[in-house]
């Protein structure tokens, strides 16, 4: 019997950073075969046989920062992310997870950002982790359990510290959702379901992350003008939790803190010396959350990307409703909820920095539930390849492919996966690197990108441009114990 599939003709980027090199490599199973020289795979009895005419292969890439919770579950072609090569996705970030939680009433912001109350249905991450079997969604889930829903779920009044009864009850919830198979707990110290959680409320429930090889994801508490102290809390907080910690979507936000990733990111290298610390960033100058008036600024360039109150304000600019609305952009911002908006506040030497960084993981912080996303959804992996690689060379290939496969898949526990190596999962990306980029923009947000050649999610054909469907072949992945 020949191999299930074998690509030939291939430069191999294996995940680890080191140079790319001309190979053959065979699929039998879910898993990588055999990694040899150009023409020494036999192909003649191969179900499928890819010539890559020099094409690159590369691990399929790991999106460390979604908030797919839903998406799996209800676009489970996911084309969004298979489109780019994402072969798995971590879902769960910023305090805010599907799972476990149910509600009979409209959920607080930002956990509207994965739905509205009907989909708050998952008493236990054990009965997610079934729905992601039941669906076998397009790619590989691992999950995260959001500080926020754990609040959500145990609090009357979330505007105030948790109680010991009810930390204690948060501490079952997290304990019981890690051993059904979460990955790791997440933060958004930022937002208003978490802003008045103190550190030895985060210390009680990330200390229980040791027991499972977990990990824990900040979106930390100010992003802004505070930003070294938040790293500073992030830093002790995992420090006296004995776990290791991932900072979300790093950035230093607003005009007035505009080339201090140069502060910060050596911080960040100096606390990773001793403990283990990464982070996550995307490749672009706008994020994109909740729209809030309390984060609604004069210069800052501000779109809406969705609204309950006023449906066609997606992908309109804030300023320009309020002149409209004859009121200012605050009360425009009021009249809208509840809402979602893009924020033009980086700039773009502090992306590139921190883009560079070594420590960097790609993460896209996509929401997918937008009326008018923002393009880091559907773009952002072809678009460090293509533009930031590629065109601005602000990284080697090589060091760009490890940033979205061997990086990640250490960072989050993910065994044997990320690197391409005999025995290892079959999650791979074809892609031609001169032609690569990102498609989607801000007015035209959900555009497929170009040089995806072939997509192959734990051993099966998933995806190829010009496919009428995606086959689904993801699974839950587990955290490596």
């Amino acid at each position: 019997m020949g191999y299930d599939i074998v690509f030939k003709d291939v430069r191999l980027v294996d995940g680890s950073g080191k140079p790319a090199r001309a190979a053959d490599l065979a699929v039998e199973g879910d898993r990588i075969a055999r990694i040899d020289a150009p023409g020494l795979i036999p192909t003649g009895d191969a179900r499928h046989v890819i010539d890559g005419q020099g094409a690159v292969l590369a691990p399929g890439f790991i999106d460390t920062h979604t908030h797919d919770d839903r998406a799996v579950l209800i676009d489970a072609e996911m084309m969004a992310k298979i489109s780019q090569g994402v072969t798995t996705v971590v879902t769960g970030n910023c305090g805010i997870s599907l799972a476990p939680l149910t509600l009979s009433k409209p959920p607080p912001a930002p956990l509207n950002l994965l739905g509205d109350q009907t989909s708050f249905v998952f008493e236990s991450f054990a009965d997610y982790a079934e729905a992601i079997a039941h669906t076998q969604p397009a790619v590989n889930v691992a999950a995260l359990i959001g500080h926020g829903t754990l609040r959500v779920r145990t609090m009357d009044d979330i505007t105030r510290p948790a109680t010991p009864t009810e930390i204690d009850k948060m501490r079952r919830l997290l304990r019981q959702s890690l051993a059904e198979g979460a990955i790791g707990f997440s933060t958004g110290l930022f937002y208003p379901i978490n802003e008045a959680a103190d550190a030895d409320e985060v210390v009680a429930l990330a200390e229980l992350l040791a027991d499972f090889n977990g990990i824990y994801a900040t979106h930390m508490r100010d992003e802004g003008r505070g930003v070294m102290d938040s790293i500073e809390e992030t830093i002790l907080t995992a420090k006296r939790a004995n776990t290791a910690a991932v900072i979300s979507h790093h950035k230093c936000a607003g005009p007035e803190n505009w080339g201090r990733s140069v502060e910060t990111l050596a911080k960040i290298a100096a606390a990773a010396k001793t403990q283990p610390l990464g982070l996550d960033a995307y490749p672009y100058a706008a994020s994109s959350t909740v729209l809030n008036p309390k984060y609604v600024r004069d210069d800052i360039r501000i779109m809406v990307s969705w609204s309950d109150a006023v449906p066609e304000a997606a992908g309109r600019e804030l300023s320009e409703i309020a002149r409209d609305w004859g009121c200012t952009a605050k009360e425009a911002a009021e009249r809208l909820q509840p809402a979602g908006a893009i924020y033009f506040q980086m700039d773009e030497a502090d992306v590139r920095r921190i883009l560079a960084f070594p420590l960097t993981m790609i993460g896209s912080d996509g929401l997918p539930h937008d009326r008018h996303p923002h393009p880091r959804l559907w773009g952002t992996f072809t678009r460090v390849l293509g533009y930031y690689c590629r065109e601005e060379g602000l990284f080697p290939l090589e060091e760009a492919v490890r940033k979205m496969t061997g990086l990640p898949a250490e960072r989050f526990g993910l065994s044997e996966r990320g690197y391409l190596r005999e025995g290892y999962a079959a999650d791979l990306v074809l892609f031609d690197p001169l032609s690569v980029r990102d498609c989607a923009t801000f007015e035209s947000p959900r555009e497929i990108s170009e040089g995806i050649l072939c997509v192959v999610v734990n051993g099966a054909l998933a995806w190829r441009p010009g496919d009428e469907h995606v086959q689904r072949h993801g699974r839950l992945l587990r955290h490596a114990v």
